[in-house]
């Protein structure tokens, strides 16, 4: 059952004066187009327990594909508990090392990218320098209410470390199976981190494609940049939600300020939103044309992402330095940075004992010597510093 929007899609129309009628058809036409599309549907596997065909078909297709259902109600109630722990353990205000309790804020102990902050309903990527330029052109910023506050979380970056219930998710073996099936058994992690869209607040990510190193590569094809998996909280919409231009993960690179020029508006007529329930998960390749605008809405969206790549991908390949420092990605960098994928597999294991755990080929031979407690958890901080950006 799709969530019913219309009081929001009146709120984000509102903010667009002139263009609001043509604002309120193009999210309405929009998620229509979405759920028309034949990319969704249960984890499904053949008789040899294989991802289904289907699947990998329509994957390869549109460049995404939501998994319906993926998560129990359980795990999304574990998610929402963490999710609840984290808020309560934010800074006072950006920039503050105390929560509202006292206690050292989170991110307040942290050498990597944790938790990033952005002005209410603002573009803070569009049109800049940032993460390489990739966010070619800005997007409109409406107004925040007056008592909206000068900054909001929009990011938190390393999320394994700050939820045991990310740390749990990121180990479910039939998501795991997909990313074998496209990565390969010997996949790479890339970097996690927790999207947080809060209703009326919640910035806008600029149209970008994601990816920086491959582009130009003789070897180039449509997985060479990898991709997420984007585990939803509490759903996604066509306000609050990612809008996708399907199959531009084939295109290579492409030149977005044409695409606005061409389209003569920031809403693209061939994109649309990524519709999803509480629980669902979507695969999204990183080169499809993708981006979100400022949640207007009376819905909060919180995605948990989880990056994944081909060896072949990183292996000996220099990082792009977006999510961490840029480093050169040999062998023993990427052993170290997939050990968080042997304390996932523990954690979850320890959470769900009578489901059966997903092997991971590279430490298949190693995996009892992962156990997951209250000190290895801990252990994680900074995991993120060793991301595999490309």
């Amino acid at each position: 059952m799709v969530q019913d929007i219309s009081r929001s899609i009146e709120a984000c129309a509102a903010h667009y004066g002139e263009d609001a009628d043509a604002v309120r058809t193009y999210l309405i036409e929009g998620q229509a187009r979405a759920l028309a599309l034949p990319n969704r549907g249960p984890l499904r596997f053949d008789e040899a327990g294989e991802v289904h065909p289907d699947i990998l078909a329509a994957y390869s297709k549109y460049g995404f594909y939501i998994f319906e259902n993926a998560l129990s109600d359980e795990e999304v109630a574990d998610l929402k508990a963490d999710l609840d722990a984290i808020r309560a353990n934010y800074p006072t205000h950006m920039g503050a090392d105390t929560d509202a309790q006292g206690r050292p804020a989170i991110g307040s102990r942290n050498k990597a990218m944790a938790l990033q902050w952005a002005k209410p309903l603002s573009d803070p990527l569009g049109g800049t320098a940032l993460a390489n330029g990739r966010h070619q052109v800005k997007l409109f910023e409406p107004k925040a209410k007056a008592d909206a506050p000068a900054a909001s979380p929009f990011y938190l970056a390393g999320s394994l470390q700050f939820s045991p219930a990310c740390l749990r998710l990121y180990a479910h073996p039939g998501l795991l199976k997909v990313v074998e099936t496209i990565n390969g058994e010997d996949f790479t992690p890339f970097h996690e981190g927790l999207f947080i869209k809060e209703a009326g607040l919640g910035a806008a990510v600029s149209w970008h494609q994601d990816g920086d190193t491959h582009w130009d590569s003789p070897d180039f094809d449509e997985n060479i940049h990898g991709f997420n998996l984007m585990g939803q909280i509490y759903g996604s919409t066509a306000v609050n939600g990612v809008w996708v231009i399907p199959g531009t993960h084939k295109d290579g690179r492409i030149d977005i300020t044409k695409l606005v020029a061409d389209a003569g508006t920031e809403r693209l007529p061939q994109a649309l939103p990524i519709i999803c329930n509480a629980g669902d998960v979507v695969i999204n390749n990183r080169q499809l044309v993708h981006g979100s605008f400022a949640n207007t809405g009376y819905e909060t969206r919180v995605t948990a992402n989880f990056g994944f790549h081909r060896r072949s991908s990183v292996l000996n390949v220099k990082g792009a330095g977006i999510h961490a420092e840029a480093a050169t990605f040999d062998d023993a960098f990427i052993a170290e940075r997939s050990k968080v994928m042997g304390l996932a597999i523990a954690a979850r294991k320890a959470r769900f004992p009578d489901e059966t755990p997903y092997s991971y080929a590279p430490l298949a031979a190693k995996q009892d010597e992962f156990i997951w407690d209250a000190a290895a958890q801990a252990d994680l901080l900074d995991y993120n510093l060793m991301d595999l950006s490309i």
